[in-house]
């Protein structure tokens, strides 16, 4: 399930330890993964959350995707610790830091984290490193003033995409025309998923507050 996204930076956690809260008193076996950017690691509630979950136990896994930048502005200029993996000890957490260019090492990693929070409930903090080649916004210019278009050159060499591409290419596990018809089934899916939306009408307005207010 997924339970939308959330207008404030860092507002989001709080709700993923409820959820995690809640699957644990109903004794699910079900697992909240949360994921935010490095900005939110400056919010008060992270830290809040973070408490929360490992004092109980809650089967959270919190998913920083670190991509360097908070809007147009560089980590390290607003964070004294920019390793964001390091807060886990802070709240007797498990934590990975795991290199977000590389799918096989994020589903290892979550993997990981999946099966500590199903069998023994903890949360788990994950630091996935990762970089964005746009802009933050349509209001951020591709490269922006603050950082060169150099260095995202450098960055698109490490796509995650075509790095998976290579490895299976190079374990014989596709070809190039495996490759080819995946890519282009995806692509069907996502320009068919693009016309139902399209297709659709707009919600009705009495839907406003499903899930927002209780009987």
């Amino acid at each position: 399930r997924f339970m939308g996204g959330h207008g404030i930076v860092g507002g989001h956690l709080p709700l993923a330890a409820g959820l995690g809260f809640a699957i644990r008193y109903r004794g699910g076996d079900q697992v909240c993964i949360c994921f935010f950017g490095e900005a939110a690691v400056n919010i008060g509630a992270f830290h809040e959350t973070l408490n929360m979950a490992s004092v109980y136990k809650l089967p959270v896994i919190f998913c920083c995707e670190n991509n360097r930048y908070g809007m147009g502005t560089a980590f390290e200029r607003v964070a004294a610790v920019t390793d964001v993996v390091e807060h886990a000890c802070s709240y007797d957490m498990a934590a990975e830091l795991v290199d977000g260019m590389d799918a096989l090492a994020v589903y290892d990693a979550t993997r990981r984290a999946v099966e500590r929070a199903r069998k023994r409930g903890h949360p788990t903090l994950l630091e996935v490193r990762t970089y964005r080649y746009m802009g933050h916004s349509m209001s951020d210019p591709l490269h922006g003033v603050y950082r060169t278009k150099e260095e995202v050159e450098e960055q698109r060499k490490r796509d995650p995409i075509s790095q998976l591409a290579m490895k299976l290419k190079d374990e014989g596990v596709l070809d190039q025309a495996g490759l080819d018809a995946m890519d282009a089934e995806i692509r069907a899916e996502v320009d068919e998923a693009v016309r139902f939306a399209d297709e659709s009408p707009d919600p009705d307005p009495a839907e406003l507050t499903t899930h927002v207010l209780v009987d």
